[in-house]
């Protein structure tokens, strides 16, 4: 029994600093890229004119980005809009074809839902690496104790 206390505190202690090391490099690895991006949240962000590196400021600029493009495409989502509109002249009228129907066009604020999806998709996995990287590191912990508590055990038994 000893033995085998002995070996899973071993393996346990391994296992956790490798977690821990895990962990603080995927933390590392997205701040450095977020900060390599030198995006900053407009001022009417819930944290405003602040340089994105961490999880809230990642959530504000996300969060910001939605707003603008709700308030651009009058409160619809890409699903909301249809796929193509009727175009309009310089005076606003639309345009007809030979046969009076109304001449349908792409309707371009749906790409601008596009954009936003991919930007606040970005921000999201982003959020999601520190809270995966916070994970990884608690259970190293843990795992690292545990590996402790074995060893300590181990020269009882």
């Amino acid at each position: 029994m000893k033995k085998l206390l002995m070996i899973s505190s071993v393996f346990a202690i391994v296992a956790g600093v490798i977690l821990v090391a895990g962990g603080v490099w995927g933390i590392t690895f997205t701040y450095k890229n977020i900060a390599q991006e030198k995006i900053e949240t407009p001022e009417d962000a819930k944290i405003p004119k602040a340089s994105v590196r961490g999880p809230m400021t990642l959530m504000a600029q996300s969060d910001i980005i939605r707003e603008h493009t709700l308030k651009t495409t009058g409160g619809k989502t890409y699903a909301e809009m249809p796929r193509q509109i009727a175009k309009v002249d310089a005076e606003g009228k639309p345009v007809l074809d030979d046969k009076g129907a109304p001449v349908m066009g792409p309707n371009t604020a749906r790409d601008m839902w596009i954009t936003a999806t991919s930007l606040t998709t970005a921000l999201h996995l982003a959020v999601f690496s520190y809270v995966f990287s916070g994970l990884v590191i608690l259970f190293g912990l843990i795992s690292f104790w545990t590996g402790i508590v074995f060893c300590k055990l181990s020269t009882k038994a």
